[in-house]
């Protein structure tokens, strides 16, 4: 049950999507506090108003308040620029390498199987050079061929 729970959070989509998440809550709560801040005030001075009036307008007495959602609109666009150009396209470029087989080489094999190979080699040449004598593994073993009757 804990293997396939793992495997499930291990997932690569999973932990995308968490990290964005979190990193997405986080720096959306800074782009906020900045537009609240600076870029809702400069809209309400453009739309040509002060104080409480400013960057809304009134028909019949509703108030519509276009400077937040046009704030709205700049947070969105900021958090999404962010998080593509630090998160997706880092990640995009690393699973697009990995897929041209841009991955460090396989490690040359280790020094126990090469002398293993010269050894298997050297008996393999043994055996053909001695021909009706024997192979080298008898010779190892010091078994003689009975000759044929």
């Amino acid at each position: 049950m804990f293997q396939g729970f793992k495997d499930f959070i291990m997932r690569g989509n999973v932990v995308d999507l968490a990290v964005g998440i979190v990193i997405g809550a986080a720096f959306t709560a800074v782009v906020t506090a900045f537009t609240n801040g600076f870029i809702k005030p400069l809209i309400q001075l453009i739309s040509g108003g002060s104080g409480v009036n400013a960057g809304t307008w009134k028909v019949r007495g509703v108030v519509f308040d276009y400077a937040t959602f046009i704030n709205a609109i700049i947070t969105f666009l900021i958090t999404a620029a962010v998080l593509y150009f630090l998160v997706v396209f880092p990640l995009n470029a690393l699973a697009e390498r990995r897929r041209r087989g841009e991955e460090p080489p396989p490690k040359a094999p280790s020094e126990d199987i090469v002398l293993l190979t010269q050894i298997r080699d050297l008996l393999a040449q043994d055996a053909t050079a001695s021909g009706a004598r024997g192979s080298a593994v008898n010779d190892i073993l010091n078994r003689t061929q009975e000759p044929p009757r």
